[in-house]
């Protein structure tokens, strides 16, 4: 509905209400009023189930342990709407894939005429299986169009400024590989903590995230273990460089490893997420 605004405007104005407006994508919702509403509304962020939650949500048998609670959290979620299907793989799957096609069918495509369904898919994979890697808009690009992948109705590779206007399209979406969704969890629970959050580079190294309060911040490197020599070095390196002395972390889902190495604190993940 075009000027739905204007309308959500004059309730404002005419009636002794609170007014509240819901959807799936913040950044469309907020541009289409954000010039007549400036200044008159709160976004409130709604962050899916964090891990705290995920375990008063479900109904757990006694028998079933942490670390299997944490496994079915990896693996179906913090989408509330899949407790309806009772840990169901396949269904829960399919609601997910709904959900999906809402956000970018619905929401992505309809809101901007000009968008070709195709080209968002590509791209949307391509950010999919990058997740966690630092890229650009050209790399995109050019990496897509080398392989063949990406080439509009006239034969020529798609501009690196193409791929920015639609990624500026698109919302997060969950990735299947272990380690990309350990990374998504742990952002997750940075933004549900208050922390402005981003990602750092220091020579050849990357460090997963920089969590920044006005009070400090936080330097954070996520992996699944950090049982080989090879793991260790690649997670510690990168805060090693660091020349300050804010606070330095490695997240894993180790239990017996060293708590503590050159002043970088080495925390189970698990453990961290209920504190």
């Amino acid at each position: 509905m075009e000027h739905w605004e204007k309308a959500i405007e004059s309730f404002r104005l005419d009636f002794d209400v609170d007014i509240y407006i819901i959807g799936s994508n913040a950044y469309l919702l907020s541009t289409e009023f954000s010039t007549l509403l400036s200044g008159r509304y709160v976004e409130i962020r709604m962050l899916p189930l964090s891990f705290k939650e995920f375990l008063t949500f479900y109904d757990f048998d006694e028998a079933i342990t942490m670390e299997d609670k944490f496994q079915k959290y990896l693996l179906f979620g913090g989408m509330p709407i899949l407790r309806e299907y009772h840990f169901n793989e396949a269904r829960s799957n399919h609601a997910l894939e709904d959900i999906y096609s809402t956000v970018v069918l619905r929401d992505i495509l309809q809101r901007n005429n000009q968008a070709d369904q195709n080209t968002l898919q590509k791209i949307m994979l391509f950010l999919c299986s990058n997740i966690g890697s630092i890229t650009s808009p050209n790399n995109i690009g050019n990496v897509l169009s080398n392989e063949g992948e990406f080439q509009n109705n006239h034969g020529k590779n798609i501009a690196g400024k193409i791929v920015e206007k639609y990624i500026s399209m698109l919302l997060g979406y969950r990735d299947a590989d272990r380690g990309h969704i350990l990374e998504n969890i742990v952002f997750l629970e940075l933004i549900r903590r208050d922390y402005r959050v981003s990602i750092g580079k220091i020579g050849d190294t990357k460090i997963d995230f920089i969590a920044e309060k006005p009070t400090g911040k936080q330097f954070i490197q996520v992996t699944e273990s950090m049982a080989s020599p090879e793991s260790r070095e690649r997670e510690f390196r990168p805060l090693q460089l660091i020349p300050d002395n804010y606070e330095k972390i490695v997240l894993s889902m180790d239990r017996s490893y060293i708590n503590s190495y050159e002043g970088i604190k080495s925390i189970n993940l698990i453990d961290w997420l209920l504190a």
